[in-house]
């Protein structure tokens, strides 16, 4: 207030001025169109479908130019054309087909995204090179690009949002909805190995869904895939997929692209049909499919009406339920469906009461049957149930139910059903024993009974009901195995051990604890596994066994086996001769000429056969000394039976060995009539 008494007159009125002039201002920040007419109706669509343009006009007030615009524009006809319709830019260019061009007719085919201008209208010759600008503006409502549903409007390229409206952002989610969360969809991805021979030429690699969208599929490898229909009507088709190109296969177009070594399949979707990918096996190597796509949720849950109240007055409840529905036939079905979807959660019921107001005093019978006290109105009568069809997993049971009425005497007697008709008949059958049927259920594996190779690995098998108790009913044609066999990696070896002879194993035991041992090293070496057995129950046959090259890897402790040519030193033998007793008990006669081609020489005998003492002879005198001899056979070691001597190596024989015997004197002769003269050397 101070500035101002200070003021003179001139300053005073140009603050004035000031103050009106800001308020001017702010007016016409607040309201622009102050100056403006009132918009005009707007025009008619520039399509009748597919997405036009609509503009309105407005006239400047003022003496001057008026701030902003005089025309806006908004979309139109947001409705799918029908598919004879064909391409709106595509129409464009085919009007010019009665027009020469220097002088020569052509048919016009559209050029589509072009990034300088998109929004002019380029057309090509068909069966040509020949481009043609045919117009520097294409028609209110052409798309820009065919995978947009960006407009030009006035030749320039305006943004549309998913929801059909000028300068809207907004977007489909990839499940196709506007703005949408993505909850209606789930993404499906995965990769198939095939598994095809000669007897199995294709197989199939995912079904895709009808109304799914974003599919792509890379199949590396040699052989091809193809692609089966199934429309909801029921008809079915295929396409063989046989050349690079852009097919339209049950109203879905497919981008498919073929490479030497690889094929590349997409589909922008939605889906107007069930398609089901297979493979085609054209050649010996394996192929493997990637694949990823979004897969409509179909089954849904919804919430049922409240159902009727349990009382018809006094007070009740009703309840709600939810059912699975199916959005595509718009039915109702059972609920495994909508299980399926880990995204649907099942909604819970919801209760309230119902029916409040109190019931009358009068129960009412008089006003439907004229009965009186003495005389009961008939009623439904129904005979106990029967035993139930199953005993578990559902069954049904039934019952007979019919009117009758009483007498005063208490006599009960059947009469016609329209009697009883006042009250809703009981039911005749009903579900029984629903729960499920007892089944078995495999507890975890034990670990293996053994460290190293074969061994065996147990666990317990129970028969539970639907309380989870042990109990019994189970069928044991269905019970699983209580024990299976089951190998470790690491390899088992044993040193070789030298057994007495006095122990006289069977020659199966001998032939297992003689085994040459050796462990595996970080150097590679031969490692012999186990003798098979004898190829015969008797006489002489041969024993295999596997050598393999391996090497064990310290950082992963783990053995690898390796080519032949890997390890140095001599390969053990992997065959050898086995004797299994002779043969209706027989000796075997030996043929050296047989036994040199099958085995390879006497050397693999040395293990069966070898020269032993077997007692001694007779002593040559009775009384006085005399002598005894040993006895020498040649036995088979793994038997002990007797074998020919041609059987054992004649440079092992041992040497004959002698010893005394009765060496007690002989008993006198008889009498003698003198002693004998000494003897005489002659010579």
């Amino acid at each position: 207030m101070e500035c101002c008494r200070r003021a003179t007159p001139g300053t005073l009125l140009l603050f004035l001025a000031f103050l009106l002039l800001s308020s001017r201002t702010a007016r016409s920040e607040e309201d622009q169109d102050g100056l403006w007419d009132a918009w005009g109706p707007w025009s008619e669509c520039s399509r009748t479908c597919g997405g036009g343009a609509s503009y309105s006009l407005r006239r400047c007030l003022s003496s001057k130019s008026c701030e902003g615009r005089n025309i806006r524009y908004r979309t139109c006809s947001n409705v799918d054309c029908p598919p004879e319709a064909g391409d709106f830019r595509a129409q464009q260019c085919s009007a010019h087909n009665d027009v020469k061009h220097h002088g020569q007719f052509y048919e016009w085919l559209p050029v589509s995204n072009d990034p300088d201008n998109p929004c002019s209208l380029k057309c090509q010759a068909k069966g040509t090179a020949l481009v043609v600008e045919l117009a520097p503006k294409v028609l209110d409502g052409t798309r820009c690009y065919t995978e947009s549903l960006d407009m030009c409007i006035s030749g320039l390229c305006q943004i549309v949002g998913c929801d059909h409206q000028l300068g809207s952002t907004v977007k489909e989610d990839n499940c196709g909805v506007c703005n949408g969360d993505g909850s209606t969809c789930r993404l499906v991805r995965g990769q198939y190995k095939s598994q095809l021979s000669a007897t199995k030429l294709d197989d199939t690699v995912v079904a895709v869904p009808l109304g799914s969208r974003h599919i792509r599929l890379v199949l590396k490898g040699p052989d091809h895939l193809y692609l089966e229909t199934k429309s909801l009507q029921g008809a079915k088709g295929e396409n063989s997929l046989s050349s690079t190109g852009t097919f339209l296969v049950d109203n879905s177009s497919v981008d498919f692209q073929k490479f030497p070594d690889k094929e590349i399949l997409r589909m922008a979707g939605p889906l107007t049909a069930d398609f089901i990918v297979k493979i085609r096996n054209s050649g010996s190597a394996d192929s493997t499919v990637q694949f990823i796509f979004y897969q409509p949720i179909i089954h849904r849950w919804r919430e049922t009406d409240f159902f009727p109240c349990s009382a018809t007055c006094g007070g009740g409840y009703q309840l709600t339920s939810a059912e699975c529905y199916d959005l595509r036939s718009n039915r109702v079905v059972a609920d495994q469906y909508c299980h399926y979807y880990p995204e649907n959660i099942k909604p819970k019921p919801k209760l309230q009461e119902c029916n409040l107001d109190p019931c009358p005093a009068s129960d009412g019978y008089k006003q439907i049957m004229p009965y009186d006290l003495y005389h009961p109105l008939p009623r439904w009568e129904a005979t106990p149930w029967t035993a139930c069809s199953s005993s578990c997993g559902g069954g049904i049971q039934s019952r007979a139910v019919s009117c009758v009425e009483e007498d005063i005497q208490g006599h009960v007697t059947s009469v016609e059903e329209w009697k009883c008709m006042y009250t809703p008949k009981m039911p005749i059958a009903q579900p029984c024993n629903i729960f499920d049927c007892p089944k078995w259920l495999a507890q975890e594996w034990s670990p293996c009974t053994v460290t190293c190779g074969h061994g065996l690995r147990y666990r317990v098998v129970l028969c539970i009901d639907h309380r989870g108790m042990h109990t019994g009913g189970c069928s044991p044609k269905t019970k699983p195995h209580i024990k299976e066999e089951c190998i470790i990696p690491t390899p088992c070896y044993k040193p070789k051990e030298k057994l007495p002879v006095e122990a006289k194993l069977p020659w199966f035991k001998q032939a297992q604890e003689l085994e040459e041992g050796a462990a595996v090293s970080e150097e590679p070496s031969f490692i012999p596994e186990a003798w098979s057995a004898c190829t015969v129950t008797c006489g002489v046959g041969t024993q295999v066994r596997i050598v393999r090259c391996q090497v064990l890897l310290s950082f992963s402790q783990s053995v690898a086996d390796l080519p032949v040519d890997e390890c140095e030193g001599p390969k053990p033998a992997s065959q050898r001769a086995c004797y299994a007793g002779p043969c209706s008990g027989e000796i075997p006669e030996f043929n050296p000429d047989e036994t040199e081609g099958l085995f390879g020489g006497l050397q693999d005998f040395d293990e069966l056969y070898d020269w032993e003492y077997e007692g001694f002879t007779k002593c040559s005198e009775s009384c006085g000394g005399g002598v005894q001899e040993a006895v020498v056979s040649c036995l088979n070691k793994q038997t002990r039976e007797p074998a020919d001597e041609n059987l054992c190596v004649t440079s092992r024989r041992p040497p004959q060995l002698l010893k005394s015997c009765n060496l007690d004197p002989c008993p006198a002769r008889g009498s003698v009539d003198s002693a004998w003269t000494a003897c005489k050397v002659l010579g």
